[in-house]
């Protein structure tokens, strides 16, 4: 499974329109997209959500059905854990550790 930070601008800056269609009809996400959780600016004009799924194609088929409302950003992530496992074997450097007060 894949994480996606989803940043939705809602267009003309209204979140009014968006949150009535997501009370009608729900998020309208097929099977197999998961929403993790989300977050709202301020001003109601942005949202910072994160989907999880398998297949970047569903991701794709749901913003379809919300880009009448919202221009979208999207940007695979990864948690915190996961970057810190992924950057271990970098922080390991072979040969000699000098010391700060080293010249050569």
């Amino acid at each position: 499974m894949r994480l996606y930070m989803v940043i939705e601008h809602f267009r003309n800056g209204d979140a009014a329109p968006v949150y009535r269609r997501f009370r009608e009809r729900g998020r309208m996400a097929p099977e197999g997209l998961n929403y993790i959780s989300s977050w709202v600016d301020d001003k109601l004009a942005t949202c910072y959500q994160v989907m999880e799924t398998a297949d970047r194609a569903l991701l794709d088929e749901w913003m379809r059905r919300w880009e009448d409302l919202v221009d979208f950003d999207v940007h695979p992530v990864m948690t915190s854990q996961e970057a810190a496992q992924r950057v271990a074997p970098k922080l390991e450097r072979p040969g000699k550790q000098m010391s700060p007060r080293d010249d050569t």
